[in-house]
């Protein structure tokens, strides 16, 4: 089973990120956990190229249509999801990438709840397979810590593997319908 991670954050050192890549190295061996980084690549969403899409969004098509699930962490700005989680959104609104794929959204702010309930609502629309379950708050603010010291991190190790757990169990059913 492969889990898709998506970071609304193109900041060097965001936590959102770096919460990502602690979970890459939380997943467990009979699962594979991917970081995507090229949604800063992606170039704004104009209706007008979706009959000659990008090679940056056939990118993110392809790398989405893989995944078994996608964990998505995303920062709030001025009470909304982060322009790059919209933009990425956006380009596969129309497309059956989100449809039915079990997804989970990572808040690592605990006051930060704006954007978390817009991106639910977002995702609800794409009809994605929202597993509220797998949907967590993972309190990081102010905390200096990379990936590594964050898997190690006992309440984060056991929020995370609770979340792919969750994930997994989603997904396995999918399969096997």
């Amino acid at each position: 089973m492969h889990i898709l991670g998506l970071s609304g954050s193109l900041r060097a050192a965001s936590l959102n990120t770096r919460l990502l890549r602690a979970t890459k190295l939380l997943t467990p061996k009979h699962m594979t956990f991917e970081v995507f980084h090229g949604l800063g690549s992606l170039p704004i969403f104009n209706p007008d190229l979706e009959n000659q899409t990008p090679e940056a969004v056939r990118l993110f098509q392809a790398t989405l249509s893989k995944a078994d699930a996608v964990l998505i962490a995303s920062p709030e700005y001025a009470h909304g999801v982060t322009g790059v989680i919209k933009n990425a959104l956006d380009w596969v609104v129309a497309s059956a990438e989100f449809s039915g794929k079990p997804t989970a959204v990572l808040n690592t702010a605990s006051r930060s709840h704006h954007a978390w309930e817009a991106l639910k609502e977002t995702l609800n629309t794409m009809d994605a397979n929202l597993i509220e379950q797998a949907c967590l708050t993972v309190s990081l603010t102010g905390i200096e810590m990379n990936e590594d010291a964050m898997s190690r991190d006992p309440g984060i190790k056991t929020s995370m593997a609770c979340c792919l757990k969750t994930l997994h169990k989603a997904a396995t059913a999918l399969n096997t319908r």
